[in-house]
């Protein structure tokens, strides 16, 4: 991930209220702030930022989402990673975010 800016924070993974609705992590609303004052013209359509994320053993490309009510970027999970991680609905874990 050369010339990329890591980030590496703690959250607990949650799931979007609708049926069958995607898992995420929230980033922490000041690491939020701080990659949208510097990396927003980066945003693609609807908050958009193309990244890359790692959870334990498991990195995969992605994109991280503004999600405007709360203020925060938000880090989809795929089923496939969350497998692979043994990684739960409500549970801690540590991630790394490269933009």
């Amino acid at each position: 991930m050369e010339g990329k800016i890591r980030y590496a924070f703690s959250a607990t993974v949650w799931q979007h209220a609708a049926t069958g609705g995607w898992y995420f992590v929230s980033l922490p609303t000041a690491m939020s702030a701080e990659i949208r004052q510097h990396l927003k013209w980066q945003e693609e359509g609807w908050g958009r930022i193309k990244a890359e994320a790692k959870i334990g053993k498991s990195q995969w490309q992605t994109a991280i989402w503004f999600d405007t009510k709360h203020q925060t970027y938000l880090l989809p999970l795929k089923a496939e990673i969350r497998k692979k991680e043994s990684v739960k609905n409500d549970q801690p874990v540590r991630v790394q975010v490269y933009i």
